[in-house]
């Protein structure tokens, strides 16, 4: 039987960025994916890094290609009633920003990191459980290569995901769960054209939301909502393009740039935490312990805020002993889970028409965006939310 300080189970940027830290601490690890390398680093997920996230990369070792191809964005743009208002970051956080890069480069950068020089990570390393949550050396049964393994561990971290194994090693009562389904998903898409904007556009229309992002100087990534249930197959390019061009719709010569569609995919939407995220030697990060709505960009960030906080806790016990940290680990980030939570809620219930509201949810809605483009305060809110606070 295999041992290490701490296994853990997932190699996406939460469990990669974990090991990274441990490993710059001296802390050993071993990191399990189930998928093979490929298929991680292909995974589309979030594209909006916060402040502190960037901040962290880079102290880590990661942001070499980071700052030399990510695009810097000074704002969001929020659109409604035919009208553009923007908000600019710096000027209402004291400079903070964020940070256009695909999850996919972050995930590469990291396991090129891993590879080159840091703790073990095995791909195709399929986790059928993990025991003895609430013992002194958890075990992960894992298969690896077509062998049967066991890793001895003094800690589990899951950043497995929500549907991953980690979250049944939890006996069932001792956490406690929340939970929001919206009635509406996002149609997702990808497309071989510049962006139409330099920056995002947030869009409130009685059509639905939209959203328009991108991925590079070339590549676009846009949104539309759509009810529950869509197929994908029953949305025409051109029927995508003319929908999104009228949510975008704007007094001026503003004008939608369109090209080829390569990817089409449905997300569904859903706010969720678990509490607490430390269950005896088993702890959860990232998606395994929460998820948010994509509307406020928090996905990724949150994961990478939970395992700052994890790294300091195991660098702290190998330092001194001391389990403070470790022992605070749930409270703390869940106050910053919580936080995020409200921020996506705010974001997604402000932007989008949900099919049972009124006219007058409606023109609460479009009274919040009024007060945001009126009031110095509310905007510098939600400034400062999306461009991340700082990790505790």
């Amino acid at each position: 039987m295999d041992h290490t300080t701490v296994g853990i189970i997932g190699g996406g940027p939460a469990g990669l960025l974990l090991a990274r830290l441990l490993h710059n601490a001296g802390v050993d690890c071993i990191v399990l994916e189930s998928r093979d390398r490929t298929y991680v680093e292909q995974r589309q997920r979030a594209g909006i890094l916060e402040q502190s996230t960037v901040d962290v990369l880079r102290e880590s070792g990661a942001g070499e290609r980071l700052d030399r191809e990510a695009m810097v964005h000074d704002g969001i743009e929020l659109r409604w009633d035919r009208q553009a208002h923007r908000i600019d970051f710096p000027s209402l956080t004291g400079g903070r920003r964020v940070w256009v890069y695909a999850q996919t480069e972050v995930v590469k950068d990291l396991i090129a990191l891993q590879m080159t020089d840091g703790a073990p990570l095995l791909f195709d390393a399929h986790v059928h459980a993990v025991v003895g949550a609430d013992t002194d050396r958890p075990v992960i049964h894992y298969t690896h290569q077509g062998r049967d393994k066991t890793l001895d561990c003094d800690y589990v971290v899951g950043c497995d995901g929500f549907h991953g194994v980690t979250r049944s090693a939890v006996p069932d009562g001792a956490m406690r769960t929340f939970e929001r389904v919206y009635p509406y998903s996002w149609l997702g898409i990808l497309a071989d054209v510049p962006p139409s904007c330099d920056e995002l556009i947030y869009a409130h229309s009685p059509r639905g939301f939209a959203l328009h992002s991108m991925r590079s100087a070339t590549v676009g990534r846009l949104y539309l909502q759509v009810p529950n249930g869509t197929d994908p197959a029953d949305w025409s390019d051109e029927r995508i393009w003319d929908e999104l061009a009228a949510r975008f719709a704007v007094d001026g010569d503003w004008r939608l740039e369109r090209g080829p569609i390569t990817s089409k995919a449905v997300l569904p939407m859903r706010s969720f935490v678990t509490e607490p995220m430390r269950w005896g030697r088993v702890l959860l990060a990232g998606d395994a312990a929460h998820i948010v709505p994509p509307t406020g960009a928090k996905g990724l960030n949150l994961a990478v805020s939970d395992v700052v906080v994890l790294a300091r806790a195991f660098a702290q016990l190998k330092e001194s002993g001391s389990t403070e940290l470790l022992d605070a680990y749930s409270d703390t980030c869940l106050r910053r889970v919580w936080r995020a939570e409200h921020f996506s809620y705010f974001m997604t219930t402000t932007l989008h028409t949900d099919p049972e509201q009124s006219a007058f949810e409606t023109r609460l809605q479009t009274s919040q965006l009024d007060r945001i483009a009126a009031s110095a305060h509310a905007a510098a809110e939600l400034a400062g939310n999306y461009a991340g606070l700082t990790i505790e």
